[in-house]
């Protein structure tokens, strides 16, 4: 089976919420069926190795973006670039006028005739190995791509017979569009969200509350859904490198971790912080990370003039990791998620969680974490209180989220997802 797969997701320098899912589910996958062929066991297994599956990624950047792209290095994946304008492709797959799988189709064989005179600006990407002439890259059933995987919206234009999954990972953009800004809204309004999911055959969402919205916002047949949690991406196994003195972090802090957009509600924690540093409790600072985002100029010039918060931008995996496990709280108090990765990361390396009574984020926390209302800052700042001061509860709540954590693999992921695709 010839599997295309969309990862311009996956582009970007800097891996948000929706670049770590597909790259903890992709990564799961690949490493899952290249295990297969040295394996033998069951049915499912052995239809896998027999058909040995071909996986074709697919981006498009008219800038240099290789550094950034993940490397999986199977003989079964095989990247496909195009240095397309963005806008330029966008416009003509929303015309109708190209069908991404016949674009992959037609550069992979442009690609294959001047096989022997490749060089690296031929964008077909080898990582970390020279093209070898000898064993030229072909399609391996009839040219053709059978099922088109898309980890997230995009636009995407697909010939009829080419099956379409879709991932919907949250309807944010429906629920609080003016979270958005109007480039935003304006990109969703030309995406069509609800005729993509009419086309797809099968629609993919992380929690049941996601697949809940779509079935009812998009009037989308709840056949059609499946439910395919993440795994977590963290390495559990961290080493103990003490993170404070590379950021100037107090012993103590609070952390929260997302993209400074108003959607995950920064400000309600800064004024729960500042209810309780006025009342005295000023041995904790609120260390705040991620991307910077968007509509959070007020934000940032808040953050700057408030005593005892700590803004560091966007960390790598390995330095978040290490600002989880030295964090005393770590609070979340997003208006809506699709499901909430930092949550579950949170979790996984056992420092006490608030969150939202709100969206999927009860279903990732599930009896472990600590429920608020989002909007009421005077019930967040209570929660914080309580749980600082409590160390029985801290340690109760930290047991519970070492043991929710464990129920999230990306392995088994990944057999969840090849057996939507096989079936």
């Amino acid at each position: 089976m010839n599997i295309g797969i969309d990862i311009r997701c996956l582009m970007d320098e800097k891996r948000t919420g929706v670049g770590e899912y597909t790259f903890g589910l992709l990564d799961a996958v690949f490493k899952y069926t290249d295990s297969l062929t040295a394996q033998a066991g069951t049915d499912f297994k052995k239809d896998y190795t027999d058909n040995k599956d071909q996986f074709f990624l697919f981006y498009n950047s008219n800038k240099n973006i290789q550094d950034n792209l993940p490397k999986w290095d199977y003989e079964n994946v095989h990247y496909i670039g195009l240095n397309w304008p963005n806008k330029l492709l966008n416009l003509l797959l929303w015309l109708k006028l190209i069908r991404l799988d016949k674009l992959l189709l037609s550069h992979l064989e442009r690609n294959d005739e001047r096989k022997r005179g490749m060089k690296s600006k031929d964008l077909m990407v080898r990582q970390e190995k020279q093209w070898d002439p000898s064993t030229p890259l072909r399609f391996a059933q009839d040219d053709v791509i059978d099922v088109w995987f898309s980890p997230n919206l995009n636009f995407t234009n697909l010939s009829k017979h080419v099956k379409h999954i879709q991932t919907i990972h949250d309807l944010s953009f429906e629920f609080f569009p003016e979270c958005f800004t109007w480039k935003r809204r304006l990109w969703h309004w030309f995406l069509n969200p609800k005729k993509q999911c009419k086309r797809a055959d099968i629609i993919l969402t992380p929690s049941e509350n996601t697949k809940r919205d779509v079935v009812e916002r998009f009037k989308i047949e709840d056949l059609r859904l499946k439910i395919l949690r993440p795994g977590l991406s963290i390495d559990r196994g961290y080493k103990t490198e003490d993170i404070r003195q590379r950021y100037g972090l107090p012993e103590k802090y609070i952390l929260f971790l997302g993209t400074l957009e108003p959607r995950k509600n920064v400000e309600s924690i800064i004024k729960a912080y500042k209810m309780n540093y006025e009342l005295g409790i000023r041995n904790y600072d609120l260390v705040i990370v991620g991307s910077s985002g968007w509509k959070n100029i007020e934000l940032l010039k808040t953050i700057k003039e408030t005593p005892g918060v700590k803004y560091i931008g966007y960390v790598d995996d390995e330095d978040k990791m290490e600002l989880y496990k030295n964090a005393s709280l770590f609070v979340f108090p997003s208006l809506y998620e699709g499901f909430g990765l930092p949550v579950l990361e949170a979790m996984a390396c056992g420092v006490p969680v608030i969150t939202s009574n709100r969206s999927s984020l009860t279903e990732v926390g599930q009896d472990a974490v600590y429920y608020v209302n989002p909007n009421n800052v005077s019930e967040l700042a209570s929660a914080i209180d309580l749980i600082l001061k409590n160390s029985e509860l801290k340690t109760r709540m930290t047991t519970g989220g070492l043991e929710v954590a464990k129920d999230f693999d990306w392995q088994k992921s990944a057999q969840e997802f090849l057996s939507v695709i096989k079936s």
